[in-house]
């Protein structure tokens, strides 16, 4: 396999305050149509109309991610919570009737065609 070396970039090419470019405030308005649809606790107050620089657009975008994780990581809790909570209450419930009835033999179960004709007037 041929290996293929890449120049670092030069330390002049970091420039937070140059002006975002068009394909930047795209992504900055892709981002704020995401942060509108998380619940209030999660969203930033950065007016996005007002993100001029790239280090404006990389602060922004970083908040929103970040709230987004955090947001999804919550929900996650939430569910692991109610889920394990509940799958005791149901294991409770199944231990008990197993110990209080006895096991019924399973028969066959016969399935008959359930299809209706329509009849023509």
């Amino acid at each position: 396999m041929t290996i293929i070396h890449v120049p670092r970039p030069p330390k002049s090419s970091l420039n937070l305050d140059r002006p975002a470019s068009s394909l930047l405030l795209t992504q900055v308005d892709h981002m704020h149509a995401a942060e509108k649809r998380l619940p209030i606790r999660y969203r930033t107050d950065i007016y996005v109309n007002a993100i001029k620089t790239e280090g404006e657009a990389a602060k922004y975008i970083s908040e929103v991610t970040t709230a987004i994780y955090r947001a999804h990581e919550d929900a996650a809790k939430r569910r692991g919570q109610r889920n394990s909570s509940q799958t005791a209450k149901r294991q409770g419930t199944t231990a008990a009737r197993k110990k209080a009835s006895p096991k019924l033999e399973s028969k066959p179960v016969v399935k008959e065609n359930a299809r209706r004709v329509r009849s023509k007037n």
